[in-house]
């Protein structure tokens, strides 16, 4: 096997600066059909996908699951708004690492907080914070994949001759795994803590309306115990 490494780390740097951001400016401000929706959807992430002749961007089976497990709102007549949109290329990036569950998990305060709401802050005011801030992530990236790929060019020093190169490659695959896998780590504990809020909120709840109901058994009870006779008075 015969890799040019130096071919590698520059189409690998490539593939980064090809990876797509949908401004919030470039989305439609009509609401669209689904067919609209998966046209817009595969025209501005296709160069982002692995194998661009083949694959799909964004399906109507997938949208239709997306609104079945409450990931996004159903739409309205057939028809979905921006902020629609906006959720569904949150879900596009989330669904490569994440279950629909933690998507769910994710996503749900969100949707019901800043879905379709007149307020300055919005979710359109979200969606153009978490774009800009991931572009901003760029030049680090790269700085750590040119890293990584230094490190794995150092290794196997000492393994057979013929057989260095690919154990190189296959070194840098296991950086860049553990990278993700710590990360993936980290992503599913922070969603583990979000659910546990909602849980101690039910929880305490729960506890406050037994204590209310007991205590208003224990008035009614005390209503109904007849008056105590007061004992008569002895004459002097």
């Amino acid at each position: 096997m015969t890799i040019n490494g130096d071919d590698l780390l520059g189409s690998i740097l490539a593939s980064l600066e090809r990876i797509k951001y949908i401004e919030a400016e470039d989305i439609p401000g009509i609401d669209l059909y689904m067919d609209q929706v998966t046209s817009f959807m595969d025209r501005r992430l296709r160069a982002s996908v692995r194998n661009p002749g083949d694959d799909r961007v964004l399906t109507k089976t997938m949208i239709n699951n997306y609104a079945k497990n409450d990931l996004i709102p159903p739409p309205i007549k057939k028809k979905y708004s921006r902020e629609h949109l906006m959720l569904l290329i949150f879900i596009y990036y989330f669904k490569g690492i994440l279950s629909i569950g933690d998507i769910q998990t994710v996503l749900e305060p969100i949707t019901k907080k800043y879905f379709d709401n007149d307020e300055d802050f919005n979710l359109e005011s979200i969606y153009r914070e978490i774009i800009d801030m991931e572009k901003d992530q760029l030049d680090g990236l790269k700085e750590d994949v040119v890293k990584k790929y230094r490190e794995a060019q150092e290794t196997f020093g000492d393994a057979p001759e013929g057989g260095q190169e690919f154990l190189r490659y296959f070194a840098f695959i296991g950086l860049l795994s553990y990278d993700v896998y710590v990360k993936k780590l980290l992503i599913e504990k922070l969603i583990d803590e979000m659910r546990k809020v909602p849980e101690e909120k039910k929880e305490a709840s729960k506890k406050d309306a037994a204590k209310k109901e007991a205590v208003k058994k224990e008035k009614e009870a005390a209503k109904k115990e007849p008056a105590k006779k007061e004992a008569p008075k002895k004459e002097a």
